[in-house]
């Protein structure tokens, strides 16, 4: 994240969202350089505020008011609060729209249209602003009023039923993945369709709608199971680490823990067989293809499981890593931040709070894991710490050609 050029410098986002989905795309937007200005509600703020433990820690080691949910995703923004149920509010969110390029919100279907900020009322004033709704169904079919949240997404899409062990194994069923996968998704696909209504724009000078949802990325993000099942009729089940189409693709236990396998072609089979002393596997016809592999894992499996537990993982990792055979640890978060590759890649970003911010939440500075789109000449940017609510209330008014006592007065009747 160096000082040079940003790549959506000459950006401005508005950002009516909370929770994941909606502020993780517009930290992406951010981290390329957009001044994204998050919108919050007086008092209260982004859900994810107070979505804890875990907390941030004060300079004593204190747990702050300040849950560590929310600066996962709203890196790089400002923040001001707004009461948009009040006339005033409803303004000044108008007029900050008729000022940017980018809105993104994740409001129910029709939410905003109580307010005169839904895309039929915002584009008359801005014909080129790139509106993107993010809900959990859509803006059309039988469940559009529905709430959606990631969990039921993950368990409506059929993902739960392939994550996790078999149900005939000691700990089996369904299983969510350890983060909001479909909620991450989603911000992903919405920062990469806005990218593309920009395009768009350059050429016709219009902006347009996007509308997200969560069911349809989640649906999406199946990836190969989806077309398993499209494309055969057969249902996929969960089986642990191994993989559907893969072998060996998957966990084994070694001396002193286990480590992970992910063998994806003959080449690679053969060379561990040799590495591990066991060169008839490779010659075996039963394991002479990917597909007869996969066929006889039950074989396979058990034999190499044998072997694997005469060493250690690290002693697998040093003999397997320059006979280019993909091995490596199971690490837990601090292992896994302590790697040595973690570090060289800089992936994880301390940022000191501004004084205004520190008096607010007594948190001195606060960690976040560095953006991973590594542009050479326009790099993601580090311009400022996830914000304390309300932060840049003041700053982001003026800008709108407020004085002080026209700030002040919106202060006294609760808009901001």
């Amino acid at each position: 994240m160096k000082d040079r050029q940003s790549a959506l410098g000459h950006i401005k986002v508005l950002d009516l969202s909370r929770v994941l989905a909606g502020p993780w795309c517009t930290q992406m937007l951010a981290d390329l350089g957009a001044d994204v200005i998050k919108v919050e509600r007086p008092g209260m703020g982004d859900d994810t505020r107070q979505w804890g433990p875990p907390f941030l820690k004060d300079e004593h080691g204190n747990d702050s008011a300040q849950a560590t949910y929310f600066t996962a995703c709203n890196r790089n923004k400002r923040s001001i609060t707004i009461d948009m149920a009040q006339t005033e509010g409803q303004k000044l969110i108008r007029q900050m729209a008729c000022q940017s390029d980018i809105l993104v919100e994740n409001f129910k279907v029709g939410g905003l249209q109580q307010y005169g900020l839904d895309y039929a009322s915002l584009k008359d004033l801005n014909p080129r602003l790139i509106y993107c709704s993010v809900t959990g169904f859509g803006q059309d079919g039988p469940y559009a009023e529905r709430a959606g949240y990631d969990l039921m997404i993950q368990a409506m899409t059929g993902m739960m039923s392939i994550t996790g062990r078999a149900d005939d194994v000691a700990g089996g069923g369904p299983q969510r993945v350890g983060v909001a996968v479909t909620d991450i998704f989603t911000g992903v696909y919405a920062c990469s369709a806005i990218l593309a209504a920009m395009e768009v724009r350059h050429r016709t000078g219009q902006g347009q709608y996007i509308d997200m949802a969560l069911l349809d990325v989640g649906m999406a993000v199946l990836g190969n199971q989806a077309a398993g099942y499209l494309n055969t009729g057969k249902v996929p089940q969960r089986q642990g680490n191994s993989h559907p189409s893969l072998a060996p693709y998957q966990d084994f236990q070694t001396l002193d823990g286990a480590m992970l396998l992910a063998i994806g072609n003959e080449g690679q089979f053969a060379r561990f067989c040799e590495a591990a002393a066991q060169p008839q596997w490779a010659a075996d016809p039963r394991f002479a293809s990917n597909t007869l592999r996969v066929r006889n894992r039950e074989v396979l499996i058990p034999l190499m499981q044998s072997v694997t537990r005469s060493r250690s993982t690290a002693q697998w990792i040093a003999l397997l890593e320059d006979k280019a055979v993909p091995c490596g640890p199971i690490n837990d978060m601090g292992q896994a931040f302590a790697d040595a590759q973690v570090k060289a890649r800089g992936l994880v970003v301390e940022q000191t709070l501004a004084p205004a911010a520190t008096a607010t939440t007594s948190v001195q500075s606060i960690a976040t894991v560095a953006s991973p789109l590594r542009l050479m000449a326009t790099p993601p940017v580090l311009q400022r710490a996830p914000p304390a609510l309300g932060e840049h209330t003041e700053e982001v008014l003026a800008e709108l050609g407020l004085d002080r006592a026209a700030i002040a007065a919106l202060r006294s009747s609760g808009v901001v």
